[in-house]
């Protein structure tokens, strides 16, 4: 039996549209019921972090797959989200459990009031004994605020949440030295660092139903893990055997002490909208010193951003060494340049970036 599991407290568990759908589109109730059935069996708290609500959403409106375009995938998200949740709820319910959907977009746990409503929602359902449904807001998010793919969204709750576990359910029951349908290939138990994984050949084939695929559950593990959250990655049918501790799928063990979570939030879940070059002094003093960036060590500027967006902070050869939530917009901040703040005037009396909305890359 797996420690990691046994004695977790807190369990995150991601599932793909593939895993909860027919071939067609479509949600599956057997496959819906079979994974509710492992997740009630699991004595710990758990948020279950569930793509297919545009999988859902296919079937209702005649779409034969799964469209390209952002704005039908929107429309098919916005039918299946109900159908989804209305899946959920009917089967929990028949171990009296409440749910509750929780829709994320990247915006809302970056900044740093939306990241406190966040976390603040999450444990309160935790609190109340309801089990948060987690998915992305596929209706409203557009391309510059879309986390990708659910299985990164499921490592960064899984760091939101301070849980002690996550699972990822896949296609396949493992990661694997090769493609698992050839001979030869086998399937890893465990694994301790990621350089081990330099030699192996992993696929990025992906399903038409949903929009994940190995190569995003391994970077999904690697985010977690460097969290300070073991993950399993297994498939679907042995997600009560892999919440029971049963030594299925493979194991991936925490690589270090969790970092604050936000912070953690602010380097793996956001694209910089803008870069500020630092003269030397300003990258010692971000990077050594972990103090606030200041108008008078900032030499250029790149970008279109507004107060309170991510922007990079690159060093004077170009290269980032730290990521932060700017207190001016793209237009006003060059005029600051090289100025001190004591010289700066009223109204202007405000770190670039405060060193609470800055992590070192």
């Amino acid at each position: 039996m797996r420690a990691q599991v046994t004695t977790a407290r807190r369990i995150v568990v991601k599932v793909g549209s593939s895993s909860l759908t027919t071939p067609a589109g479509g949600l599956d109730p057997a496959r819906v019921d079979a994974l509710v059935d492992a997740i009630a069996a699991a004595d710990a708290e758990t948020v279950l972090v569930s793509s297919g609500a545009i999988a859902a959403g296919l079937a209702p409106l005649g779409l034969p797959r799964r469209p390209r375009d952002l704005a039908t995938q929107q429309a098919a998200a916005s039918v299946g989200q109900g159908l989804l949740m209305r899946a959920y709820t009917e089967s929990f319910g028949r171990y009296s459990r409440v749910v509750g959907q929780v829709l994320l977009t990247v915006d809302d746990v970056t900044r740093r009031a939306h990241y406190r409503n966040a976390y603040r929602t999450l444990q309160k359902l935790l609190d109340l004994g309801a089990l948060p449904i987690v998915n992305e807001n596929d209706t409203v998010a557009t391309e510059e605020i879309r986390f990708g793919d659910n299985d990164r969204l499921a490592a960064l709750v899984a760091a939101l949440v301070r849980a002690d576990l996550l699972v990822l359910l896949s296609d396949v029951d493992g990661l694997y030295t090769g493609d698992p349908s050839k001979p030869g290939a086998e399937r890893l138990s465990e694994v301790k660092d990621f350089a081990d994984l330099a030699g192996i050949s992993i696929g990025k084939t992906r399903s038409g139903i949903g929009t994940g695929g190995m190569v995003t559950k391994i970077e999904a593990a690697r985010i977690a893990a460097y969290s300070g959250v073991p993950v399993v990655l297994t498939s679907a049918p042995q997600a009560a055997a892999a919440l029971s501790g049963a030594e299925v799928g493979t194991l991936f063990h925490q690589i270090r002490a969790r970092p604050a979570a936000r912070l953690f939030w602010l380097a793996h879940a956001t694209a910089p909208r803008g870069r500020l070059t630092l003269d030397a002094g300003a990258v010692r003093a971000v990077v050594d010193r972990r103090a606030s960036l200041l108008p008078a060590g900032i030499v250029s500027v790149d970008g279109r951003f507004a107060a309170g967006d991510p922007v990079d902070l690159v060093d004077p050869a170009g290269h980032p060494v730290a990521r932060g939530l700017v207190n001016y917009d793209a237009v006003e901040l060059p005029g600051l340049l090289g100025r001190q703040t004591a010289d700066l005037g009223p109204g202007y009396g405000r770190e670039v970036v405060h060193r609470d909305d800055l992590v070192l890359l």
